[in-house]
């Protein structure tokens, strides 16, 4: 199968009552963090204790669940066994394609990174053979560390700055890359099947304290271009073609500046990155943390110094971004915004106007006012949510890992 390639998989939870009680059973272990026995399963799925402890039994057996030793009891009796999830069996790949970097990590059915690396060359001016040559060898590499930790790679996931069919897998849209109507060929091992997103998207999927089943927030990326990924109840939002979240095509003035993607006025023609360094006056071409040029610590390092155009740039910025947020929030609702990429590091001076902007322009805001957060990653996010994609997909769906 193509790198990339979305297959239309064969949803055994579906049809399969097994496959519905194993997931059940494995997303409470894993959520439960160590703390769970087969009693506490069958207690809180509603499923009898035999029952239970066979699903426990065959999740253990198939590589997924491990016993850890005795859990406390708050009553006297005989002390129950701990469950949690393996740290050394299915895992996950994630690939990170942005503007001047390629990232490769892999993550553990617990969610922890076992293995990153990142290559910070710019992409611009190469051909699309170029760097999936490049994500090629890097997965590849990847491949064989995780293979080195005793992990097995279980799917793989591909990040990219753009707008993405994922049925054809095509990124349909990367002004920033200069990408339009580019298919994602083989680029990883013949073994890795891959999934392919936007990188707002799988680095929303990054968050472990915010991604559970009652879960709704933005999370807002910035590099060289701003994302967002919607996440509701628990679960990615992609629209109706899967390029929801470009919230920075957001229209902010009709009349201003050009965009890349061809239209005027966007979003992140203010609250960009490049649109921070021209408004505080620095001469760069803009480059992401993790890439070759990383502009964003020198915009750090001059708000920290008290640089007067560098902080009125960055005050523009978050105004902009966050009446953009309110503006999205009395769309949907949501009860948090995580401030993620370039946000992230210029959180000090960013999230105050963002909050300010959301307290007066979000209508909800006197009764019940969304968070503002920092993200919990910084560039590495879509890289390391790309990789969970894959270890959610599995805790979802035991069923298609344990008959492999």
């Amino acid at each position: 199968m193509h790198a990339g390639t979305v297959r239309r998989r064969h949803d055994t939870t579906a049809v399969n009552p097994r496959a519905t009680h194993l997931s059940l059973a494995l997303r409470h272990v894993a959520d439960a963090s160590g703390q769970i026995s087969r009693a506490d399963i069958a207690a809180r799925t509603g499923l009898n204790r035999s029952t239970a402890s066979s699903l426990i039994d065959e999740l253990i057996t198939g590589g997924l669940v491990k016993e850890t030793g005795a859990t406390p009891r708050a009553r006297a009796g005989r002390p129950a066994t701990a469950l949690a999830l393996r740290d050394d069996g299915p895992a996950g790949l994630g690939v990170d394609v942005n503007v001047d970097y390629t990232a490769v990590c892999v993550v553990d059915l617990t969610g922890a990174v076992r293995y990153k690396h990142v290559v910070a060359e710019d992409q611009r001016g190469h051909t699309m053979t170029e760097i999936l040559d490049r994500i090629n060898t890097l997965s590849r590499a990847a491949h064989a560390a995780a293979r080195a930790n005793e992990l097995t790679l279980c799917g793989s996931a591909i990040a990219v700055p753009g707008i993405v069919d994922r049925d054809r897998a095509t990124v349909t849209l990367a002004p920033n890359l200069g990408w339009r109507d580019l298919a994602v060929t083989e680029v990883l091992p013949a073994d890795v099947h891959g999934l392919l997103d936007n990188e707002a998207n799988f680095a929303a999927l990054s968050e472990p304290g915010l991604l559970h089943a009652r879960a709704n927030y933005l999370y807002v990326s910035g590099q060289i271009g701003v994302g967002a990924g919607i996440v509701l109840d628990g679960r990615l939002y992609r629209g109706t073609h899967g390029w929801s979240g470009e919230i920075g095509h957001l229209t902010v003035d009709r009349n201003g500046p050009p965009c890349p993607c061809g239209r005027r006025g966007c979003l992140e023609r203010y609250a960009g990155q490049e649109a921070i360094l021209r408004a505080a006056g620095v001469s760069s071409d803009p480059g992401t943390a993790l890439g070759v040029r990383p502009t964003i610590t020198l915009i750090a390092d001059r708000a920290r110094s008290g640089d007067p155009a560098t902080l009125a740039a960055l005050t523009r910025a978050g105004e902009v971004l966050g009446a953009t947020l309110a503006n999205c929030l009395n769309l949907l609702d949501l009860g948090h915004v995580v401030l993620g990429g370039i946000y992230r590091d210029l959180a000090p001076w960013i999230a105050p106007e963002v909050e300010r902007e959301v307290a007066t322009q979000f209508l909800g805001a006197p009764w019940a006012r969304p968070t503002v957060e920092v993200a919990t990653y910084g560039p590495e996010a879509p890289a390391i949510g790309a990789a969970r994609s894959v270890i959610h997909d599995v805790i979802g769906d035991p069923l298609r890992w344990l008959n492999r």
